[in-house]
């Protein structure tokens, strides 16, 4: 039996780490638990993000749309951010990534998808507007995360208030440089974006954070093994009651000591499938 991120409370960790071998097994794992959810709960409401780590597991739900073993046909998303200055047509905004990545490949209601409008006329009240739209759903069922070198989890970069809010933020040089390969060299790059808060991110009922490379493995061992503070956004997740990081082999090269990480997730599925086991009996 695998077992899902809906069991994560009855496991010796908030933080439950799954380490795999590669990015293709991290987008299989993660899919498995978006499956799941959307097989228990039909009107989900799921948090969702863009940039390359979260493309292959969208590729799976895709997949399991058209095998019918799921539907979005009841199902609200929230996107976690936008450039600030974009329009939703424009390529490089977040709202048409999640339209070619996504949304036009599966039978969502496109009135119930919902990225922050980076052309709004007022960013704040589009930030608060943002932030009722979510309240007003009901809250975040799962949230799905990946993670900068920094740290940053949606565009909260170092020294994001913990307890933030959907806000205007300014990228920091570092994700402007990692960014700009996306643009053309006479191409308009946004340095101010709208980004759920840490403290919104913290809401969802459950958080999942994929991370591949080595470029991930400082932020990865910030993250799981570093202090709580606003200079690793991330480390944040440290509090949540229910957040699962999937990690290949790669971004986990700096924690201390992977193999106690995976014997965790061993015995912990062991106890998961023998509690499965005895309800079954029941």
């Amino acid at each position: 039996m695998t077992v899902t991120v809906n069991d994560s409370l009855l496991l010796d960790l908030f933080m439950q780490i799954v380490i795999l071998k590669n990015s293709a097994a991290v987008a299989d794992y993660g899919a498995h638990i978006f499956i799941s959810q959307l097989q228990q709960k039909a009107n989900s409401v799921l948090g969702l993000a863009t940039g390359s780590t979260p493309v292959l597991l969208y590729q799976q739900l895709i997949s399991a749309v058209k095998l019918g073993k799921i539907s979005f046909a009841d199902v609200t998303t929230f996107n976690l951010d936008e450039y600030l200055g974009l329009t939703g047509t424009h390529r490089q905004s977040y709202r048409y990534f999640m339209q070619q990545q996504l949304f036009e490949h599966i039978d969502i209601d496109a009135a119930n998808t919902h990225v922050p409008p980076g052309d709004a006329a007022n960013p704040i009240i589009a930030c608060q507007s943002y932030e009722a739209l979510i309240k007003a759903a009901g809250g975040i069922d799962i949230q799905l995360l990946g993670i900068g070198r920094n740290g940053h989890i949606g565009f909260n970069e170092p020294s994001s208030g913990l307890m933030s809010r959907t806000r205007v933020k300014t990228l920091t040089k570092a994700t402007i440089e990692d960014n700009a390969r996306f643009f053309g060299a006479d191409e308009y790059q946004p340095h101010l974006s709208i980004t759920m808060g840490i403290g919104t991110i913290m809401e969802a009922k459950k958080v999942v954070l994929l991370a591949t490379g080595e470029n991930k493995a400082a932020a990865i061992k910030a993250t799981v093994e570093g202090p709580l503070t606003a200079a690793c956004p991330a480390s944040a997740l440290q509090m949540h009651k229910e957040v699962v990081l999937v990690i290949d082999e790669a971004a986990a090269s700096t924690l201390s000591d992977c193999d106690f990480y995976k014997h965790i997730e061993s015995e912990n599925q062991k106890l998961m499938a023998k509690l499965a086991l005895n309800s079954s009996t029941i």
